[in-house]
């Protein structure tokens, strides 16, 4: 009798293990996705970065039946936002949408960053920009680069406008001066619309940025574009690039662009799920109207975005640390 029901309790507790086994496993085995995703946009609402993350959240919601919401966590050069990515499961619900300064530049520029760009991060894909403007004020009278070098070396010294140390323009200004022999006082503003306004004021000598945000500069006849930051852009086809007009250096080559990516550990399957269909958005009619509004090219594959990341990491960083540009 104590035989058989010693037994029994030892078939009863094999039986309610294996139905926790089973409900275990049944819970990891929970088809992906199961749950609304969110992309972390470490960028305030309203500008080129968080419109080009709605628009893949939107995509990514039709493709996978579920809803994808973009939170934006904006401060600390991206610094607040990337964090909170880094810190969060990596499980495929939670993505990260930035620039690449912010994973690229933001190493040599802020001291005990919290991150590790190579080690946190799995990359899904980037998305850049065709290129930038280089402007001139109205006042130096410049129309190309070398009126612009001409100018400057007229006045002794030119101002000219930036976003913090290591940003585009500034490595533009930096290294146009060393190569070309004259003098300059960069002057940092908080994002681009600043800038531009000192620019259309004729405070500054020149500054470079994005096609959009200087429009409203070249627009109202208050500066010119002398160049154009990588590749020439569609809409001012006549407007040579700095390359094209002498500059030196793998820099020039170079082009801002911005980053889908998950947390390392995402299972791979997830992560190629991601990276297909974000390459996949590149032939979307939606997204792709987005793009061409802000001049951005296709989401580029899985591979591409490795390369991407590795061959102007290595180029800027080198650059940044001939600059001794050091962390503040």
């Amino acid at each position: 009798m104590m035989e058989s029901l010693l037994n029994r309790r030892a078939f009863l507790a094999a039986s309610a293990g294996g139905l926790v086994s089973c409900a275990s496993s049944g819970a990891l085995a929970q088809p992906w996705p199961s749950r609304p995703l969110r992309i972390v946009c470490p960028a305030p609402v309203g500008g080129q970065t968080d419109l080009v993350a709605r628009t893949l959240a939107e995509f990514f919601s039709r493709q996978l039946g579920q809803s994808v919401v973009v939170e934006n966590k904006a401060g600390g050069v991206g610094v607040i936002g990337i964090t909170e990515v880094k810190r969060s499961p990596a499980d495929g619900y939670t993505l990260l949408y930035t620039t690449s300064g912010s994973l690229i530049q933001n190493r040599a520029t802020i001291k005990d960053l919290p991150y590790d760009p190579d080690k946190d991060f799995t990359y899904l894909t980037t998305i850049s920009g065709t290129g930038g403007l280089m402007l001139a004020s109205r006042k130096t009278g410049a129309k190309n680069l070398k009126e612009f070098i001409d100018y400057a070396k007229r006045a002794g010294r030119v101002n000219f406008g930036a976003y913090g140390a290591g940003s585009m323009p500034h490595l533009v200004i930096e290294l146009l001066s060393r190569q070309y022999g004259f003098k300059i006082e960069t002057i940092n503003y908080r994002g681009e619309a600043p800038m531009w306004a000192d620019v259309a004021s004729q405070t500054l000598d020149g500054a470079a940025g994005s096609y959009a945000g200087s429009l409203p500069v070249l627009q109202a006849g208050h500066g010119v574009a002398v160049a154009t930051v990588g590749g020439r852009l569609p809409p001012l086809p006549e407007v040579a690039s700095l390359v094209e007009q002498g500059a030196q250096g793998k820099f020039f080559e170079t082009r801002a662009f911005a980053v889908l990516a998950a947390p390392s550990g995402t299972p791979k399957e997830i992560v190629k799920r991601l990276s297909d269909l974000a390459y996949q958005a590149g032939q979307d009619a939606k997204v792709k109207q987005v793009l061409s509004n802000y001049l951005l090219e296709a989401p580029v594959t899985f591979e591409a975005a490795q390369t991407r990341m590795r061959n102007d990491s290595d180029v800027l960083l080198a650059l940044l640390k001939d600059l001794n540009i050091r962390p503040e």
